[in-house]
């Protein structure tokens, strides 16, 4: 049997062979390395139960946080008025799942107070602009009031808190608050048509509604549903269902729900409604335009017929030529 020392002698007698060895064993040796260095670096094996911070103020649970290796990073803030300044709502991994060291736990605190916004002057505007307008300020429409103008759809006057909104006014309202919009409307296009916002989150579905000079009327939840997850709820009922003619500022009842499965079930039901409504509408408007188009023509004829006939002669003259 030969010594490793006489082997590793012959093989460095084949330069290239010995090459090739010396190329692997590097290989392999960094390979060996970067796979420890990662294990390290990741603390393959190690696990932290992540704690419940739900309900404890941010620095108590910061404290906490750093008995585990993890780390707190706020990811948004309601305002709750039930709970106070500074307390935990929610987070993200919830409390008891297994994470690794050092991992970022996302959670969501209660303000202080409500944050408060400048009030944007929407009087002059088109109600979508104004709309669009109070939306990117943070807030929304309260009410939707109609009076008699020839610009239709178009802002008259803007309140908030009663108090008139001007360009010269500035005013702050809370985030989220509503103002009141006069709204001008000329004799004769009073009427609109209902959205479908069956599916939708209730942000979208208010933001549609208004869109169309229809009032939010009342809001019910399903059971489960508060402040933290109500942005994940969805509209599954709707009254007045969609395609029906509601007069401009009516109200439109509103439910959600977490269940998707009943949002998908009542979206197919709403769907095959809308189209039955809207083609019974289209049906009743042509048959509305087919009457008015005959008694156009009806009158057109009677016209033409009397300018047609020959006069009559007066009787009164009849012994003038005898």
């Amino acid at each position: 049997m030969q010594k490793p020392a006489s082997l590793i002698a012959r093989l460095k007698e084949h330069r290239l062979l010995w090459n090739l060895l010396l190329i692997a064993a590097i290989i392999l040796a960094m390979a060996v390395a970067a796979h420890l260095l990662m294990q390290i670096g990741t603390r393959h094996g190690a696990r932290r139960t992540v704690p419940d911070f739900s309900g404890i103020q941010l620095r108590d649970a910061q404290q906490i946080a750093r008995k585990y290796d993890l780390e707190l990073q706020i990811n948004d803030s309601l305002f709750v008025p039930a709970y106070e300044g500074g307390i935990i709502l929610d987070q993200l991994p919830e409390g008891g799942v297994e994470v690794k060291p050092g991992r970022k736990v996302y959670i969501t605190i209660n303000s202080f107070r409500q944050k408060m916004v400048p009030v944007p002057y929407v009087a002059g505007r088109s109600l979508r602009q104004a709309k669009n307008m109070l939306e990117i300020a943070g807030l929304g429409i309260d009410e939707l009031i109609y009076r008699p103008d020839i610009a239709t759809n178009y802002v008259l006057e803007e309140y908030c808190d009663g108090k008139p909104v001007s360009q010269n006014s500035r005013l702050e309202a809370e985030m989220g608050s509503g103002v009141t919009l006069y709204v001008g409307v000329e004799e004769g296009y009073a009427t609109t048509v209902v959205p479908q916002v069956v599916g939708q989150p209730l942000t979208q579905a208010k933001s549609r509604l208004w869109e169309l000079g229809l009032n939010i009327g009342r809001i019910d939840f399903d059971e489960g549903i508060n402040l933290l997850n109500q942005k994940d709820a969805r509209v599954y009922i709707q009254i007045p269902g969609a395609e029906h003619s509601a007069a401009l500022g009516s109200r439109v009842d509103l439910r959600l729900t977490l269940d998707a499965e009943k949002v998908s079930k009542h979206r197919t039901e709403a769907e095959k409604q809308a189209a039955a409504v809207a083609e019974a509408r289209k049906a009743e408007e042509q048959l509305e335009a087919d009457s008015l188009s005959r008694i156009s023509l009806e009158e057109a004829l009677n016209e033409s017929a009397a300018s047609e006939s020959p006069a009559q002669p007066d009787d009164n003259n009849e012994g003038f030529f005898d």
